[in-house]
């Protein structure tokens, strides 16, 4: 494949690079709501892959939103751009063979599917991480559920925004 950009034919392509690090880069994206257990689920999932001599990534709220999309709110359209985002970088991670655990709400089947196509169907394993709104709100480690039903945040998904369960995970975990 020829590029525009002559240095792309000078860069090691993936399949090096995952011959170097003898494993395939690959896309867990953890999907539920808030409190529901993506990122506990994505660390233990890490060190477990870590002891066995994978190189992984975890992405999560918490290190995308007071980095590189710290510049966007929480409602449909900004929320539809974080998840844009997220995707390319994983994409980058994923093209360097690095397997990358996502735990993120992304509320809708559209924000799924869009991570799918720009990472590649090949590549992404959706999980659902299938906790009720009640055991979520229960464990409410953030506080973000008591905040939301006092009126503090507007938009929180599961209460005030919609959540659509995926259609056809990969895997469905249920926590309870």
């Amino acid at each position: 494949m020829e590029h525009i950009h002559p240095v792309f034919d000078q860069i090691l392509c993936r399949t090096d690079k995952e011959k170097m690090l003898g494993q395939r880069g690959c896309t867990l994206w953890l999907t539920g709501l808030s409190g529901s257990g993506k990122t506990t689920l994505a660390r233990h999932t890490e060190r477990e892959l870590a002891s066995q001599g994978y190189l992984t990534q975890v992405l999560d709220g918490d290190n995308i939103r007071t980095g590189i999309n710290n510049n966007l709110g929480f409602g449909e359209k900004d929320r539809g751009e974080n998840i844009r985002r997220i995707s390319e970088v994983t994409k980058l991670f994923v093209q360097c063979g690095v397997v990358t655990m996502n735990s993120f709400i992304s509320p809708s089947q559209e924000m799924r599917d869009m991570a799918r196509e720009i990472i590649g169907p090949d590549d992404f394993f959706e999980v659902f991480v299938d906790a009720s709104l009640e055991v979520c709100e229960g464990r409410d480690v953030k506080g973000v559920y008591k905040k939301t039903r006092a009126g503090e945040i507007p938009n929180f998904t599961g209460i005030s925004a919609p959540y659509e369960a995926p259609k056809t995970p990969t895997s469905t975990c249920s926590p309870e």
